[in-house]
């Protein structure tokens, strides 16, 4: 099945997609929606557009037969960051026969050459989950970029690169960092101003954290040459681990036998991913529980001290405060007043 996108923005290729599917397309408060036709397949596409010039497109489905998207319109390009959380998907520019499989956690950064086109190739029967940031370059330079200070001069060029004189490809190393993003925004219920807020500060996250992404494989030398998609998938599976068991003290070595690996390969590819060692991104996951607690459960401290697998008090308190600034039971006080005051409001505008 091919499908011909020959627009921009991204609202206007969410129109062109919903239209090759011949499915109607969905509007919440800017976010877009293309529901998948259970004759095609399963799933959706979502987009939006903002006026920084930045796009996002996220195609969270499975086709049932083999599917190329075809992005060819006569002006320029956008420069795309593209991100696979889920499945495989391929990449070809429009007069090239070579196509590119973008792995699980792999990103890539591309800008065709003039006007020259891309497309995307799905496999039929196959789960995909891939996002793609389209920076819209001629509109995003109207920002205040600050010249794109202490950045990457391939990168500054790029972004420079307005009428897209150059051609571009870079395929990054694995990281699952773009795929806790990508979960994240699938999962926030915000609705209407919020929600589109919300998405333009994660659009902006993206575009962070694929830009390190890039300029740690080209210029870190501790990290390692090569980071095989099973070790990222260790990690996220320990990861994972971690955040549905927070009543449990884990040891490193439990957690690495489990997944499959060893404790130095483990230790590295949390650092790799978290900037952590396992331990910490440990201590990191429980005082966030223990936080959000604090803010909407009725629990108390040594309740929620026991929920998160610890037995000292004294302890939880002395990290906590390290780590946010306050102690648990000034944190927890400071809530119950901000609540006190909220209802007193309450009852003084009903009387």
């Amino acid at each position: 099945m091919r499908i011909d996108v020959k627009t921009l923005p991204v609202n206007e290729i969410l129109e062109d997609i919903a239209s090759a599917l011949n499915t109607r397309l969905e509007d919440k408060s800017g976010e877009l929606n293309v529901n998948i036709p259970s004759e095609i397949g399963e799933g959706y596409i979502r987009g939006c557009s903002f006026d920084s010039g930045i796009g996002y497109v996220t195609y969270n489905c499975k086709f049932f037969e083999d599917v190329e998207i075809h992005f060819s319109i006569n002006t320029v390009h956008p420069l795309k960051f593209i991100f696979c959380s889920e499945g495989k998907v391929g990449h070809s520019f429009q007069k090239k026969e070579k196509i590119h499989t973008i792995d699980t956690f792999q990103n890539i950064v591309v800008s065709s050459s003039g006007y020259e086109g891309h497309t995307l190739y799905f496999r039929k029967n196959t789960p995909t989950h891939v996002s793609s940031l389209e920076i819209i370059r001629s509109i995003f330079a109207h920002r205040s970029n600050y010249d794109f200070k202490d950045l990457d001069p391939t990168l500054k060029q790029l972004f420079k690169d307005s009428v897209s004189k150059n051609q571009f490809f870079y395929q990054g190393n694995y990281s699952i960092k773009a795929a806790d993003l990508m979960e994240a925004i699938n999962t926030k219920d915000y609705t209407g101003f919020l929600r589109n807020l919300y998405l333009e500060g994660k659009a902006f996250e993206m575009m962070v954290i694929q830009i390190a992404q890039y300029e740690d494989d080209e210029n870190s030398e501790h990290l390692p040459k090569i980071l095989r998609k099973s070790d990222i998938q260790k990690v996220d599976y320990v990861a994972k681990r971690i955040q549905g068991d927070l009543s449990t003290n884990h040891t490193v070595e439990s957690l690495a036998k489990e997944a499959g690996t060893n404790v130095n390969k483990l230790q590295e590819g949390f650092k790799y991913v978290y900037n952590l060692t396992v331990n910490k991104y440990m201590q990191h996951v429980k005082l966030e529980a223990a936080k959000k607690m604090l803010m909407v459960s009725e629990k108390n401290i040594s309740e929620i001290v026991t929920s998160i697998g610890l037995n000292n008090r004294s302890y939880f308190s002395k990290i906590f405060k390290e780590k946010y600034g306050v102690s648990p039971k000034y944190f927890l006080k400071t809530k119950r007043n901000n609540m006190k005051d909220k209802m007193e409001g309450a009852e003084n505008l009903e009387s």
